[in-house]
């Protein structure tokens, strides 16, 4: 998908690159708040505010995101997903700013298309275990905003050849990325494990 939305693409469908990309950022990161809000409903329901430590919560958030880091360095398989895309028929079906909400609503949504990183599921538990919708709103807000974000990086594709070379980039960055995403799980595991020995509250 970000090789069709770029300021090359979107001038060859009579489309202007800004107003897309405004609105897949919005999409991403409504429909990951709507979705983190919803979590956080759910988790309110959940004993661990009331019977439960909180610390319990900060055991499992960490457990999701050591599997994250297992799962990126290899040590584990990958998480279970299906291999569903955003319909590239919209791309000449709708407005710019119609399949760009759409397309960025997918991504906040993060399980409705393929997941290509389990930091995905410790974002889920991440909001249900916060126990409220505000705050899972806002663990949701953070995560659609960071998936529609590389959206950005191809602004200055404005010819064939800058495609081609933007292509090349994000083939050789694709290590580099998944190694972010288990440095980025494994920080998770570290503060949960600090506020854990420094007492979280029960």
């Amino acid at each position: 998908m970000l090789s069709s939305i770029t300021p090359l693409g979107e001038r060859g469908r009579a489309s202007r690159w800004p107003v897309t990309v405004a609105f897949h950022l919005l999409g991403s990161a409504a429909a990951g708040a709507a979705l983190g809000a919803a979590l956080g409903l759910a988790g309110a329901l959940l004993p661990l505010e009331r019977d439960v430590p909180a610390a319990v919560a900060l055991v499992l958030l960490a457990g999701f995101c050591a599997a994250a880091v297992a799962v990126e360095t290899g040590r584990l398989p990958a998480l279970p997903t299906w291999h569903r895309q955003v319909d590239e028929d919209w791309l000449h079906r709708y407005r710019g700013w119609v399949y760009g909400l759409g397309y960025g609503a997918q991504l906040g949504v993060g399980v409705v298309t393929i997941v290509t990183s389990p930091l995905l599921y410790a974002a889920l538990a991440l909001a249900l275990l916060t126990g409220g919708p505000a705050a899972g709103a806002a663990v949701g807000f953070a995560f659609g905003l960071a998936r529609a974000a590389p959206v950005l990086a191809t602004r200055t594709v404005t010819t064939a050849a800058r495609l081609g070379a933007a292509h090349r980039r994000l083939e050789r960055l694709a290590p580099a990325g998944r190694t972010a995403a288990a440095t980025t799980a494994a920080l998770l595991v570290l503060a949960c494990a600090a506020q854990l020995v420094l007492g979280a509250p029960a």
